[in-house]
């Protein structure tokens, strides 16, 4: 994230909702637009903190955009924004947040938001906050019928209790004996600095 405004890279096919949502943003943070996944490859970079990404575009999906920046090891969040009801596959995918258009200018601020504190977090949380953000997304679009016959989201509610298991203990190992002192000290040596 850039000391000033945080990049966004709008990665839509329909030019005209593509420059409606820069106009939302461009207030707030550096926006860039790409009109296809073609482009959105081409105009994504390091200093890219976050990526609003239509599933559906030609020549190269959003899907297949998805998996380069994670084959690139890119840091940084992606929000699918796409009209493409999610279905089990969404699973596996290496997004941190789903919205089914049309959004709304505070939708995508929340979440663009949302995903910059996200990348704050380590590795371990923002793994569960995206599975946390698929889980939501299922919850609210299949029937409780369709979750308990999916191993898809079966696979999703396991991975979830493995990080919270996995978090608790190093929370519960951060706050014994001499670590809970230090990191004690740390918090109130950072609040006296941020005064």
């Amino acid at each position: 994230m850039t000391p000033d405004r945080p990049s966004v890279l709008i990665a839509e096919d329909e030019p005209d909702l593509a420059n409606l949502y820069a106009s939302r943003l461009e207030k707030r943070y550096e926006v860039r637009t790409a009109y296809d996944g073609v482009e959105a490859i081409e105009s994504i970079d390091g200093d890219v903190d976050v990526v609003l990404l239509d599933r559906r575009m030609p020549e190269l999906s959003g899907d297949l955009v998805l998996e380069t920046i994670r084959e690139r090891g890119l840091d940084c969040r992606v929000a699918m924004v796409t009209a493409v009801e999610p279905d089990f596959d969404i699973v596996e995918m290496g997004f941190d947040d789903y919205l089914v258009k049309p959004v709304s200018k505070a939708e995508l601020i929340e979440v663009i938001d949302q995903l910059l504190l996200r990348s704050t977090y380590d590795e371990q949380l923002q793994e569960l906050f995206a599975l946390a953000s698929k889980k939501v997304i299922l919850d609210r679009r299949k029937s409780e019928a369709e979750r308990k016959a999916s191993e898809e989201y079966a696979r999703l509610e396991d991975r979830m209790t493995v990080l919270r298991v996995r978090i608790d203990e190093t929370v519960s190992e951060l706050l014994q004996g001499d670590d809970r002192r230090q990191l004690c000290r740390d918090i109130t040596r950072e609040s006296l600095i941020d005064e």
